[in-house]
């Protein structure tokens, strides 16, 4: 019986959000799955199946962390077999990849088949290549490039390659980097299950998928482990992490492994109602991350990633609200590493019916109160206010002084504040600004 380590979509160098921890993250993330999965149970190998980066060029200090994580594989004899994937394959005009630089150097066995009619021929380590790897353990290992939308016709190939070659060990696994329709949503150019079946006749047991960032097995013949660290937000939900697999004669006994350090994402909302004052907003948010940091979906210790998405309708101008202002004051409030505010909300709209026959007068009365309406300070005042800035505008039109014009703003607001002619606290006491 063998047993290996079966990882994908790991996308070290992984910068989204501009910040240099999230980066480390996905470093410490791989570390820890090897020194608990493979290091820590003895593994006999490990298999990655493409985006070992996130990107195809990469700075030196992500290439430093893929050779200290390999190393450690190194250092207890673990060996590593990996195929590209569409993040990491050669970057264009090249001919050569980071990761064929890591095989090179030994840390990592990058099995690639060739272009010729001979598409699959053994590894040599004298020479750093091959298409496929029998271990002593019993297990044949075979690779795959990235083949995009010719995958279904790359599926035929590599089943009469595999079916041509001489007789090995009673267990074959193919890496296989594409993803299989039907396991997420808006995803194309996802393989239909049929496709894959000559594989299975070809002699395949273990199919160790890559590319869709969540968990999936079908069959128990094919297995995608997902991504071990969440790309974005909505990754967060998805179940996914490595697989532990045993193997023997071609049967497999593979478990989903998640207990290991990542960070944490909540998903919090807020639904406005339109009935809410533009300062009001503010103090509800702070309670959507005060009832999460109750509930334990906010641990502050821990630093997570955390979306707040407001929703619905507002009474007041959308743009009204400072929404950096207010993703800074919640970010401190719930100690979050990213905080990601999405404001999608609509201002309330009112559409009174009008007459066929309305004049230009009912016309400006009626657009006047449908915009008062929609403000959650001047609602109730709509129709008084409507008829004032109706006057308001024939005034100006007939050349009334501007002094007097702004007596009658303050006398149409004052309602509307709460405040009496008599009150000392006019909202606008001097214009002579």
């Amino acid at each position: 019986m063998a047993k290996f380590l079966h990882v994908a979509d790991v996308h070290l160098g992984f910068d989204r959000y501009n910040s240099k921890v999230r980066t480390r993250d996905f470093f410490h993330t791989l570390w820890d799955v090897f020194e608990r999965y493979a290091v820590g149970t003895a593994v006999d190998f490990v298999v990655i199946a493409g985006d070992l980066f996130e990107h195809r060029m990469i700075q030196p200090a992500i290439l430093n962390q893929a050779q200290l994580c390999l190393q450690q594989l190194q250092t207890v004899g673990i060996p590593v077999i990996a195929i590209e994937g569409n993040h990491d394959n050669c970057p264009y005009g090249t001919k050569t990849s980071w990761l064929r630089y890591l095989s090179d150097w030994g840390l990592l066995k990058l099995l690639e088949p060739s272009p010729g009619e001979t598409m699959y021929v053994p590894w040599d380590e004298a020479t750093k290549r091959g298409g496929y790897i029998d271990l002593e353990c019993g297990v044949r290992i075979l690779g795959s490039s990235w083949y995009g939308a010719a995958a279904p016709k790359a599926i035929q190939q590599i089943a009469a390659a595999i079916t041509a070659l001489p007789p090995g060990p009673d267990s074959q696994i193919l890496l296989f980097h594409h993803g299989l329709e039907g396991q997420i949503a808006r995803y194309s150019g996802a393989l239909r299950y049929g496709e894959l079946l000559p594989l299975k006749a070809a002699g395949i047991h273990y199919l160790g998928l890559g590319h869709i960032h969540k968990y999936y097995t079908v069959d128990n013949w094919v297995f995608n482990p997902g991504a071990l660290e969440a790309n974005n937000v909505e990754e967060g939900a998805f179940e996914r992490g490595a697989l532990t697999v045993e193997i023997s004669h071609g049967q497999v006994n593979a478990q989903l492994e998640t207990d290991y350090r990542q960070r944490p994402i909540a998903r919090l909302s807020l639904k406005l109602r339109g009935q809410e004052a533009l300062e009001e907003v503010e103090g509800l948010a702070l309670s959507v991350i005060d009832r999460a940091i109750a509930q334990k979906q906010i641990i502050l210790e821990q630093q997570p990633i955390v979306e707040l998405r407001i929703e619905g309708q507002v009474g007041f101008d959308r743009l009204e609200l400072d929404t950096r202002q207010l993703q800074s004051l919640l970010q401190d409030r719930c100690n979050a590493l990213i905080f990601l505010l999405k404001y999608e909300v609509d201002a309330v709209a009112y559409g009174t019916p009008l007459p066929a026959d309305a004049d230009r007068h009912h016309i400006e009365r009626e657009i006047f109160t449908d915009l008062l309406s929609a403000n959650n300070v001047y609602k109730k005042l709509a129709q008084p206010l409507a008829a004032g800035l109706i006057d308001l505008k024939e005034r100006q039109l007939t050349g009334e002084n501007e002094e007097t014009l702004y007596g009658l703003v303050e006398e149409m607001l004052l309602p509307a504040h709460g405040l009496s002619a008599e009150d000392p606290a006019t909202p606008a006491e001097d214009h002579s600004r």
